[in-house]
């Protein structure tokens, strides 16, 4: 127990510094003093200079587009790995899992390429057809499907299922934990992405919450409680969504893996 309260003070702590600094004068030097002066004056300043109204919508609507891309692409393509039996099953896994070694970054030229050909660059589209498929969501959720009994769908079967209502009224809803782990790793991955926005973008309409606060980081001098206060705000909706999906969470990861 003492092992867990230490471990969790060391991962608040950097937190706390984030809140107390948030709450500091703006141009003050940060400090943990809880008994130093306190403004809401920051979160003011910077939901006004982010512009976090439009950034936020951009971001969620993103992340949310996406997410469902991946939750529906991984579903079909991890039950299809789980269950179905054909030719190149093995090494069509052994592909998705190899693409989870490749990093986003040494993609982006052919993937520039791809967008501006199809005339998608400074749309949403540069924003979300990137990563609607993702590696790692097929192979969690096939790991998932592999864990269910084949009994129930066998018995599924027996009553007249066909193969897509044994996905749609069996496998799905016993794959909740898992589709809701995936879920908030697309949206919180979403969330925090700076890199495609940075690079498909220009135009200052789709700018997403982290684009925002990139802006608040100055080349020689920072206003450290307003970019703290920045922070904060673009945390909130993840901290909650985590919050509210957190025991989900932990049961998908947890019973994901066990079975080859």
């Amino acid at each position: 127990m003492l092992f867990l309260i230490v471990g969790a003070a060391i991962v608040l702590f950097p937190l706390l510094i984030v809140l107390r600094a948030s709450f500091a004068p703006s141009g003050s030097v940060l400090s943990l003093d809880l008994n130093g002066l306190w403004s809401l004056d920051n979160y003011r300043q910077a939901w006004q200079r982010g512009r976090f109204l439009r950034a936020f919508a951009n971001s969620t609507l993103v992340a949310l587009v996406v997410t469902a891309f991946q939750a529906i692409t991984s579903a079909l393509a991890g039950y299809a790995l789980a269950r179905l039996r054909f030719w190149g099953r093995r090494g069509l896994l052994t592909v998705v899992v190899a693409t989870l070694a490749i990093p986003f970054q040494l993609l982006v030229v052919p993937v520039f390429l791809v967008l501006k050909w199809g005339h998608l660059l400074n749309t949403y589209g540069a924003l979300i057809l990137p990563t609607a498929v993702n590696g790692f969501g097929i192979f969690l959720m096939r790991q998932y499907f592999v864990t269910v009994p084949v009994e129930l769908e066998e018995a599924a079967a027996l009553d007249g299922a066909n193969r897509w209502q044994i996905l749609w009224h069996v496998m799905l809803p016993l794959s909740r934990p898992a589709l809701v782990a995936l879920g908030l790793f697309a949206f919180i991955g979403e969330w925090n992405d700076l890199f495609k926005p940075l690079v498909f973008t220009t135009r200052p309409e789709l700018r997403t919450v982290q684009l925002a606060l990139a802006e608040f980081q100055e080349q020689f001098t920072n206003d450290w409680p307003l970019l703290m206060a920045a922070v904060a705000i673009a945390t909130i909706p993840v901290l909650i969504l985590f919050l509210l999906g957190q025991r989900q969470f932990v049961r998908g990861i947890a019973t994901t893996g066990v079975k080859q």
